[in-house]
């Protein structure tokens, strides 16, 4: 008889013998040389399965029959291969390619566990006439013991590596499965998604020489000087790279012209651009598109976008995006730090299927610095691993650089061959446009008058309860930002900030007395540092980490148009709550350093705050929590980049999100994605009050508020 794998859309069937063997193709090609043959046996193996009789009767027709089919080939290589890593890894991704990768659990778990050692004792019907078609090969167990062993001197080195490649065999094998599949039900379409790296670089050389031929101040020649001493190490051979770069000085148009040398340079497939923020991408996003036009399609993947939602592509582009998001296979990709770590970290065939595309790529991670610290040495160790095993290369991007060449070789691979690129002290001087003061407490109110003073001032606090307040108090022309606000309002506001601050520097291009009506004050939280392009004439920063107060230090004098910003720190009088880690170690520097934004003052701080919090740096390393490659908890393992433990709620505010809503009445669900831009966060405790108050509606654990009177748009929702 024929096995059939799939039934095509015109009624024919796949043989399980074909899929197989497709696979196993598209796996090993997918795959670095050290691991091909394995990957090539993993996709041959992976569903044979399907030579149950029960799985062929639920594939014709009999969809009451449940039958586990990913267990079978799981089975037969570790049998093989009993007891050897090799084995167990095999075993793993062919166990997982459905579900996701099982933990290990022990050898004393039984059938009922779901573990993989669990599933491994659970007896199968006979699958066995997959022998007529299928034989796998014996594989060199010695060649992967040493290129598993190959650079660990560390037990819990080897753990996370062996980790690191069941995860990548695991994404080579899903990845694969998954185009084939599509390819037999007439579901994939070949789209690529290209960008042509030549003619990127040469747009790119002709938006510097533009710079060049306008550059008029000091900052402006600073800044093309600073950025050809950096290109200029281009030539230079590492894993990683430090890019240390002022506010101000280009960061984002420099990191991509490096990064397009080397891919040039070295044959790299890909440049990943790697962002903390969702709030920073579509910025990011648009100065490539509008710089590259035709000769590149960046494919953006991040959580509160989709390309379904979309008007501003035609449908061949969209289809293409969306394809190519599945797996990252494009030229271009722009995303967040959560898809990226999670594509290296996860357990399940969604997300892990990305990984074996970070492979011969060069990744840049912006505002480097934002790495989680409770997180700090598995984002670390992931950079490493994806650099030297898979041949790619990383830069490090950020104006306020922690020593991570240190931090590397302590927490992560120790013979990291890393190239610091920064600029020498004599043009880090002239970005210096800020003075840094230290004001002490001060109420709300005179906070308000202080900054009510000043053509345009910018008043960052740590809270939004405090955003509010402070918010309040202000008159005149303000605005408001903070996470009480959706996402379609908070844009909004920071286009009619841009906008008005646009209008004052036209009105007034020399400053002078101006009238109160026409001041501007914005009280926000720190999500204005995360890469919003404002320039207001003053800045003041309630007391946090040096990071955040240089952030926000960013947003003042952001041209250098004027011969001097303050930015003031503070601490609010009418605050509650003890001083943080990271707010006393700033206290301390700005005690001891006289310019806290010296690159000295800087690494002083970080070394001061990775030291105070060197347990929490490993605390969730997968090596620090099992000390065995057998013992691995696959699914259990989870890290999380982003610490909030806020949830979110819609705020039904035009005619889409209603008919989103309705979706969710009727149907039980909806497209999330769309419906993410309509979301503020609250805390729990928070979402708690206003059930209580009957003006929120649960669907299936998505929270909507009922009542329009509980939603202001200038600040957001009230309690």
């Amino acid at each position: 008889m024929e096995y059939a794998a799939h039934i095509k859309s015109d009624g024919s069937i796949q043989t399980v013998k074909e899929h197989c063997e497709n696979t196993a193709l598209l796996c090993r090609s997918f795959a670095i040389e050290e691991l091909k043959e394995l990957c090539f046996e993993v996709g041959l193996m992976h569903d044979v399965g399907k030579y149950l009789i029960k799985f062929q009767q639920r594939i014709l027709g009999d969809y009451g029959i449940r039958v586990e089919h990913s267990v079978c080939g799981a089975k037969e290589v570790y049998e093989k291969y009993k007891e050897t890593p090799m084995g167990l890894l095999m075993a793993l991704c062919i166990a997982g390619h459905h579900s996701g990768i099982p933990d290990c659990g022990t050898v004393a778990d039984s059938k009922d566990e779901k573990t993989l050692f669990g599933r491994l004792k659970r007896e199968c019907e006979d699958y066995s006439a997959y022998k007529d078609d299928i034989s796998i090969s014996k594989l060199d167990e010695r060649a992967f013991n040493e290129y598993l062993l190959k650079g660990c001197k560390e037990k819990d080195e080897l753990v996370e590596k062996y980790a690191f490649l069941v995860r990548y065999c695991f994404s080579c094998l899903t990845d694969a499965d998954s185009i084939d599949t599509m390819r037999a039900t007439d579901t994939y379409r070949e789209m690529p998604f290209e960008s042509d790296f030549d003619k990127c670089t040469e747009k790119l050389e002709n938006r510097f020489k533009l710079f060049e031929d306008r550059n008029v101040t000091d900052l402006q020649k600073a800044r093309s000087c600073l950025q050809s001493k950096i290109f200029e190490k281009a030539d230079e051979d590492a894993d990683i790279y430090l890019m240390n770069m002022p506010t101000g000085s280009g960061k984002t148009l420099a990191s991509m012209y490096f990064a397009l040398k080397r891919a040039r340079l070295t044959g790299k497939e890909r440049i990943i651009y790697v962002i903390p923020y969702n709030s920073i991408i579509d910025q990011t996003v648009k100065t490539f598109e509008e710089l590259f036009g035709d000769s590149a399609k960046i494919l953006r993947h991040q959580s509160s976008f989709s390309y379904e939602d979309s008007d501003d592509y035609d449908e061949d582009y969209r289809n293409a995006a969306i394809q190519a998001e599945e797996n990252w296979d494009a030229k271009i990709i722009v995303t967040t730090s959560v898809q990226f770590f999670e594509s290296v970290y996860a357990n399940n065939r969604q997300k892990l299927r990305k990984l074996h595309n970070t492979a011969n790529s060069i990744i840049i991670f912006d505002e480097a610095h934002r790495m989680p610290v409770e997180n700090l040495q598995p984002c670390l160790r992931a950079v490493s691993f994806i650099t030297r095993f898979l041949h790619s290369e990383a830069i490090f991007l950020t104006a306020t650089m922690p020593d991570f060449g240190e931090l590397l070789r302590k927490y992560s691979l120790p013979d990291t061959e890393i190239s610091e690129l920064r600029a020498d002290k004599k043009i880090a001087e002239v970005f210096k446009k800020n003075t840094y003061k230290d004001i002490g407490k001060i109420t709300d109110e005179s906070l308000a008058a202080a900054a009510g003073a000043s053509p345009s001032a910018l008043i960052v606090v740590n809270s939004r309860r405090a955003a509010r307040s402070v918010y309040d108090k202000c008159a005149g022309k303000k605005y408001h930002l903070s996470t009480y606000m959706t996402s379609v309002d908070r844009s909004r506001t920071i286009s009619e900030i841009k906008a008005e601050i646009g209008k004052l520097r036209k009105k007034y291009p020399c400053g002078g007395d101006i009238p109160e009506d026409d001041r501007i004050t914005v009280v926000s939280t720190s999500l204005i540092e995360a890469g919003v392009d404002l320039d207001f004439d003053d800045v003041y920063r309630e007391a946090a980490g040096l990071d955040n107060i240089l952030q926000a230090g960013g947003r003042c004098n952001r041209e250098g148009a004027r011969e001097n910003g303050n930015v003031y720190v503070f601490e609010r009088a009418d605050g509650k709550g003890k001083q943080s880690i990271e707010q006393n170690i700033m206290r301390g520097i700005f005690n001891e350093f006289r310019d806290i934004s010296s690159s000295e003052a800087i690494r002083a701080y970080y070394d001061r705050l990775f030291a105070a919090k060197k347990d929490e740096i490993v605390q969730n390393s997968l090596g620090n929590i099992c000390r065995s490659i057998d013992l691995i908890p696959f699914r259990s393992y989870r890290i999380s980049i982003i610490d909030s433990i806020a949830v979110s709620v819609v705020v039904v505010q035009d005619d889409e999100c209603a008919g989103l809503v309705k979706n969710l009445e009727i149907n039980g669900h909806t497209d999330i994605r769309r419906l993410r831009k309509y979301c503020c966060s609250v805390y729990p405790s928070e979402l708690e009050s206003l059930k209580k108050q009957g003006v929120i509606k649960d669907y299936n654990g998505i929270s909507v508020l009922t009542a329009n009177s509980y939603y202001d748009s200038e600040i957001g929702i009230r309690f």
